[in-house]
């Protein structure tokens, strides 16, 4: 189940066809799949992509999707401290960032013009498609990091991160 927070203004919401209105009207797709799969920790690429691939490959085709990979955060992930801090900080992409999450939860956090800085937390089932050019961070969390998400990709440099240092993330991540 996504959450939505708006912490500046103390606001949270839960019902999702109110999370889905107040993305899609920034430009941010949300949808929710079924992801009643479950994987156990070494659960490799392979595996995940072909549990979902009777509704993520007909999605692909119709997007122009070319590829899918899974990014797999857990507890072992190797110099996860690193890895965090990458996607800690603000950032944009020059397509379409899109995740379909399978398992676990992740934190995406947007700093729209105009609007003030919010977060969605993902869960199993989640689909966002954050636009091109917007910026963003995402946080599996501090301790006891733990999500699986199918990542689709038009052109895998396009996901390449192009951070804006404007700084304003670190007033929103914890320590």
């Amino acid at each position: 189940m996504a959450v939505l927070n708006i912490p500046d203004q103390n606001i949270q919401m839960t019902d999702v066809e109110q999370i889905r209105a107040f993305l899609n009207a920034r430009g941010v797709w949300f949808d929710q799949w079924e992801a009643s799969v479950e994987f156990d920790k070494t659960a490799n690429q392979e595996t995940i992509l072909a549990a979902y691939g009777h509704v993520l490959y007909p999605f692909m085709e119709k997007n122009g999707y070319k590829t899918a990979d899974v990014i797999n955060i857990n507890s072992e992930t190797p110099n996860y401290e690193a890895v965090r801090n990458k996607f800690l900080s603000e950032h944009q992409h020059t397509e379409d960032e899109v995740r379909f999450f399978v398992d676990g939860k992740g934190f995406f956090w947007f700093n729209l013009e105009g609007d003030p800085i919010f977060n969605v937390m993902c869960e199993a089932g989640d689909l966002i498609s954050v636009p091109a050019g917007t910026r963003h961070w995402f946080d599996a969390g501090k301790s006891d990091p733990f999500v699986k998400a199918i990542r689709l990709f038009i052109d895998m440099s396009g996901w390449v991160p192009h951070y804006t240092e404007s700084g304003v993330d670190k007033s929103y991540n914890p320590a």
